[in-house]
């Protein structure tokens, strides 16, 4: 059987046309003649297809040229109106159908997105409001305190003071975090790689922070095999040691006292090296794991606060680590501890 569904209208005009002219030029056949009948056919064949065709274009395909101008959002040149004039009108309906469905069906798409993106950017703006109005508010606070007398003590206005400058800190800290961000996602800063040995660069940032770790009586080892031989990477030193050095920061506000933190180096082939930190404190949560690197996300808000962080820094190590065009990634389990790795080049591309 004859399939119609592809047609296009001009082929729909003359199978309508045919299927109109030929049971009424066999009539005429039957009762006149066959030159009668062919007279007929022609007359009937040209007449309906001529008519058929403008009622198409002009009542139904008109009105696809406008969906198309909807669909492609776009002032069309002459070249393009030529096209909507002369060529679009020859699809048929099932491909126009196909390409409004592929359109919805991107709309759609585009929409989640806006959703998405939406909804980020509220609670982006929430915690940046909350991550201010905390350190503003206690420095108002004390500052009130301290002018309505206090400063007279002077046990008093020290401590008051003290308080007030590590909320100055804090707010300091949050904004060099927050420039740090934008200069990685606007790339006013270009990297500048270098050939180093990535095992130097962890000692040299375990040397930096061991006045933090020994507080805690946290151990900061690489892991037996991974010591040597040395391995190269192809890198920003300087901003991979801040990575190193965010990760370290984490793993010791989490990590339980007395604990350890291990770097492990492996070569995962030719051309990359996949760098590990790991702790054997608190954990994350698996629900929070897809979103620990967003901006100021926080697996337990009043606690984390409290241990003094921005809320940023594994936000800045993921745009480092991204603009190396390398991955980064965390495995973690409460109670357990966690670990965040990332990859880079072990020589230049």
């Amino acid at each position: 059987m004859l399939n119609t569904k592809n047609f296009s209208p001009k082929q729909l005009s003359l199978f309508t046309a045919f299927s109109l002219s030929l049971p009424i030029a066999i009539g005429f056949y039957i009762i006149e003649s066959w030159l009668f009948a062919l007279i007929t056919f022609i007359v009937i064949f040209i007449g309906s297809y001529f008519l058929i065709q403008f009622v198409l274009e002009q009542f139904i395909y008109r009105k696809i040229k406008l969906i198309y101008k909807f669909i492609y959002q776009t002032k069309a040149s002459k070249k393009q109106e030529t096209y909507y004039k002369y060529i679009l009108p020859q699809k048929s309906i099932d491909e126009v159908r196909e390409d409004v469905e592929k359109w919805a069906e991107q709309k759609s798409v585009e929409i989640e997105i806006l959703k998405n993106n939406e909804a980020y950017r509220k609670e982006f703006l929430q915690n940046l409001a909350h991550e201010f109005k905390t350190p503003i508010f206690a420095i108002q606070g004390y500052t009130d305190i301290l002018l309505d007398g206090a400063i007279e003590d002077q046990t008093t206005a020290k401590k008051y003071l003290e308080n007030t400058a590590r909320n100055v800190d804090r707010l300091t800290n949050l904004l060099k975090d927050l420039d740090k961000i934008s200069q990685l996602e606007s790339e006013e800063q270009p990297l500048h790689k270098e050939n180093f040995i990535i095992q130097d660069l962890i000692r040299e940032v375990y040397e930096t922070l061991s006045i933090k770790t020994s507080k805690q009586e946290i151990k900061c080892t690489i892991k037996k095999g991974c010591e040597s031989p040395p391995i190269n990477v192809f890198a920003d030193k300087e901003k991979i040691r801040q990575v190193l050095n965010n990760l370290i920061i984490n793993a010791t506000r989490y990590g339980k006292h007395g604990g350890v933190i291990v770097a492990s180096i492996y070569k995962t082939d030719e051309q990359h090296v996949l760098i590990e930190i790991s702790d054997d404190g608190v954990g994350i949560a698996e629900e929070h794991l897809p979103r620990i690197f967003e901006r100021f996300y926080r697996t337990d808000i009043g606690r984390s606060r409290n241990m003094g962080g921005t809320g940023l820094g594994l936000a800045i190590c993921k745009h480092i680590v991204e603009a190396h065009q390398q991955t980064i990634h965390v495995r973690s389990k409460l109670n357990v501890g966690t670990t965040i790795g990332f990859t880079l080049s072990s020589k230049p591309t």
